[in-house]
């Protein structure tokens, strides 16, 4: 569907232009946007590796296992259908780990490999689970104490501060990911409510 989405943006745009004579317009600012894709993606690019070798120092030195263990109660509560042995809950606390560094690049393939376990756990139904609506809402709002995409981007466009982010990043996904649990939760207990009657 996001294909067909994008395609039609794509052809009302350019029968737009055609029709009003800013066709030269339009080549400049494609051309300009691909130029400016592929340099934000190279600095991206350094400062993902840069994060993500912490990451694997990180895990080296036994941090990640500690900060999953730290993590580990609160997603016993989150995910109560879950098994703590399940390989299900090992990635959805590296996704978890990995969003709060703001790796959200290395977060991503942790989410699917949960849902793909979540999914098995749920008897391959196509309705997705309570866990799956859980880890799908707490991966949308992603709390994030190092927003290292963003960072990077203020970097690359010469921000004088622009680890200015981190505080009001921080304040708002806490807020998003509270928010996020909460909605997550009353819309649970309310479905529970109804198939109780």
């Amino acid at each position: 569907m996001i294909n067909v989405i994008w395609v039609a943006l794509f052809v009302i745009g350019m029968v737009y232009a055609a029709f009003h004579g800013t066709m030269n317009s339009v080549n400049q600012a494609v051309f300009q946007s691909a130029s400016d894709a592929v340099a934000i993606c190279i600095g991206l690019i350094s400062v993902l590796i840069f994060w993500l070798g912490l990451m694997k120092i990180a895990e080296k030195s036994g941090l990640l296992e500690k900060l999953s263990r730290l993590f580990k109660p609160v997603m016993r509560l989150l995910f109560p259908e879950v098994p703590a042995d399940h390989p299900a809950m090992g990635y959805i606390l590296s996704n978890t780990i990995a969003n709060l560094f703001g790796l959200g690049n290395a977060a991503t393939p942790m989410g699917i490999k949960a849902m793909k376990e979540l999914k098995k756990l749920n008897g391959g139904s196509t309705k997705p689970s309570r866990s799956m609506i859980t880890l799908l809402a707490l991966n949308t709002s992603g709390l994030t104490l190092v927003p290292a995409t963003v960072i990077a981007i203020r970097m690359k466009y010469g921000s004088a501060s622009p680890t200015d982010i981190v505080g009001p990043t921080l304040l708002a996904t806490l807020c998003t990911t509270l928010s996020a649990i909460l909605i997550d939760r009353f819309f649970y207990h309310r479905r529970k409510r109804r198939e109780r009657k």
